[in-house]
């Protein structure tokens, strides 16, 4: 529903003592701005006061609904952290790991102490190869110890036969968001690589190399990311699934990349022996083939230590964490200051141990009557999903049954996984808080791998119950609402049915959607990428998705830089299908009660499209909607808003828009 930004999104050290009752729990009018036309910009006329009086903390890249909410977890989390920190919980207990990973990543005096001494182990091992099988033995331990090699590898089911989980590769190896930023040649995007070349240079002499050394060395690391760069699928092309699923035998990889030898580098990441796998992007890898026998070892060398320090910035001393904030927080997300060091732990610990972190938040972040709520709507959302696809004139019967028996198909999970995985066999303690990062990456990573060969768990979570975020797994057909995100403003039980619905309701309607957007349509019931569509649905299909993606190309972002619709496809798609969906819903709950009642002067329709503006309220810093732009999915708020809402009749009808203003498009797009 909501992706992070590149390297996260810190939280605010203005909002320290952020608590509950700071949350919007129902509607707020002052947040309005009346002096803007609701036809003429939605977004604005719903949130404009609230826009205009709320600066953006220093902390942050952008601020909005969703940082509120992320803010108030994260105080909530804190508290969590700290009791568990104190409470000499059993070896191996959720507590326990949460507490001292916590603990371990606040110890700043031992962080200062131990300087880079964990890294020399790394680096000795660089220093010391000295050919091709060296270069795949330091990129293999780099792999399952989470240090940014350029091999991605890991466990997922086979796409076109989703009961079996298989060894999978993916394009990796870049520093910056995405390999557009190594090939435009826009002054903006040439002065972001002249500062990536500066921090690079900034970061080598921090651990000691003198500036002629470090200035050669950080033109290395440019030289070999800039090829991989040329060699990797952008963002855009990537929401087809033919660019990730290339499957070949290992013999057939081994040709790809001669000399390298995959059979002893599944051995080296310990992972189990297989004899096929889904290359992903086999042109990135054909190139990395020859990059390893064409590039010096020397250059290699140097960039495979890059790579070790920047995965590593976050838990050595001080002076490296402020150089790579100034670089991938300041100059590429636009923020100001750091967020105090317990914001920082409490993010990272929720990203390492989500799972055992989640197990504490639930018992005072959820209930069960959240669940009840949400499997009511979420009934009355696939009832209405079903009459849309009987009414949808564009497609025939055949594409018909199927697309009501992948629905069908969809499984739910609310609130936090039943089925916890945890954590038996990693160990924690508080000496290093590098070498506890380390231990979880290998860890984790170790699990993963031997996912292969095995049928995948349908009962596994891919987030924590702590998000703030929701999403829809092709491979598994299923839809994940985290307790994280089951709060207001998003879903309030003092809320009317109206601001629920066009809320939470939209939120469920987009993830549902996702599994017939342009990535998502490509995959049937069972998880299989399989074209279940006659030739002229697709067609059809093809048509209706170029018209979202001709208005979305429209939307400026700055001068020179548009919104890229086909990027934000999926997410456009399933913004407007949400929305029509969880509109009838909504209607379908007001059957038997008074349509004329209104609250604050607002009708019970004019509502729905109130709750929904209201949880896209953002403020952004230019440098993060240029990165937003460029590599997100979804697009940026004010978009969201406006261009789901100008394709949709009733709301024009709620608030009487007419042909010519600028909320009612000429040319309106529907797919779902």
């Amino acid at each position: 529903m909501r992706s992070t930004i590149f390297r996260g999104i810190a939280t605010a050290a203005v909002l320290a003592t952020m608590t509950l009752s700071t949350i919007p729990q129902t509607w707020d009018m002052a947040r309005m701005d009346p002096s803007v036309a609701a036809c003429d910009n939605f977004y604005k006329y719903a949130n404009g006061n609230w826009l205009k009086s709320t600066p953006i903390p220093a902390a942050f890249p952008s601020w909005g609904t969703w940082d509120i909410l992320i803010t108030h977890n994260r105080e909530q989390s804190r508290d969590i952290l700290e009791k568990a920190a104190k409470s000499n919980a059993q070896k191996g207990s959720s507590a326990q790991l949460i507490g001292d990973y916590y603990a371990s990543c606040m110890d700043e005096a031992g962080i200062e102490a131990a300087g880079t001494k964990s890294l020399d182990p790394y680096f000795k091992e660089i220093d010391a190869i000295k050919d091709v099988s060296g270069l795949r033995s330091a990129m293999a331990h780099h792999v399952l110890a989470g240090l940014n090699p350029p091999i991605a590898f890991y466990a997922y089911p086979d796409a076109k036969n989703s009961k079996l989980n298989i060894a999978n590769l993916y394009q990796a190896g870049l520093s910056l968001p995405s390999n557009e930023y190594y090939t435009k040649t826009d002054d903006k995007s040439v002065e972001l690589r002249n500062k990536f070349t500066s921090h690079v240079t900034k970061m080598f002499a921090l651990i000691g190399e003198d500036d002629a050394k470090a200035k050669a060395d950080a033109a290395a690391v440019l030289a070999i990311e800039n090829r991989l760069a040329l060699a990797s699928k952008a963002p855009a092309d990537l929401r087809d699934p033919a660019n990730y699923y290339n499957p070949m035998t290992v013999v057939d990889l081994d040709k790809l990349m001669p000399g390298f030898n995959w059979t002893e580098f599944t051995k080296e990441i310990k992972a189990p022996a297989f004899t096929t796998i889904n290359a992903g992007q086999p042109s990135y890898y054909a190139e990395l083939g020859k990059m390893l026998r064409n590039v010096p070892l020397d250059q290699w060398k140097v960039y495979l230590k890059w790579n070790v320090l920047n995965a590593s910035a976050a838990q050595l001393p001080k002076k490296f964490e402020d150089e790579d904030f100034d670089f991938f927080q300041r100059t590429l997300n636009g923020s100001e200051e750091q967020v105090p060091r317990w914001r920082r732990c409490t993010r990272q610990t929720d990203n390492m141990l989500g799972e055992a972190l989640g197990e504490e938040f639930i018992k005072t972040n959820y209930t069960p009557e959240a669940k009840r709520r949400m499997d009511e709507l979420i009934d009355n959302l696939f009832a209405i999903y079903k009459e849309h696809i009987n009414k949808a004139d564009w497609m025939t019967d055949a594409t018909r049954t199927q697309a009501l028996a992948k629905l069908a198909m969809v499984r739910r999970k609310i609130g936090y996984p039943t089925k916890p995985r945890g954590y038996t066999g990693v160990s924690i303690d508080r000496s290093s808080y590098l070498g506890d990062t380390v231990a979880l990456n290998t860890f984790l990573n170790a699990r993963n791998f031997k996912d292969i060969g095995t049928p995948p768990d349908p009962d596994r979570w891919g987030t924590a119950a702590t998000v703030v975020n929701a999403y829809y797994n092709p491979t598994y057909n299923d839809i994940t609402f985290p307790a994280g995100i089951l709060q207001p403003p998003f879903f309030d039980f003092k809320a009317d049915d109206a601001l629920n619905y066009g809320a939470i309701g939209i939120v469920i309607g987009h993830e549902m959607t996702h599994g017939f957007d342009d990535s998502g349509s490509r995959y049937d019931g069972e998880g299989n990428l399989k074209m279940w569509w006659t030739d002229q649905d697709s067609k059809n299909f093809k048509d209706k998705t170029n018209c979202v993606v001709d208005q979305f190309n429209g939307y400026q972002v700055e001068p020179g830089l548009n919104l890229n619709g086909q990027l934000t496809l999926g997410e456009n798609l399933a913004d407007l299908g949400g929305m029509a969906i969880a509109y009838d819903a909504f209607q379908r709950s007001m059957q038997g009660k008074s349509k004329s009642d209104k609250i604050d002067g607002f009708t019970p329709e004019q509502r729905f499209f109130l709750g929904w503006a209201r949880v896209w309220a953002e403020n952004d810093r230019p440098e993060y909607a240029r990165l937003n732009a460029q590599t997100d999915p979804h697009s940026l708020s004010e978009f969201r808003v406006n261009g789901p809402l100008s394709n949709f009749q009733p709301f024009a009808q709620a608030f009487g828009c007419k042909v010519g203003d600028k909320m009612i498009r000429e040319k309106r797009c529907q797919v779902w």
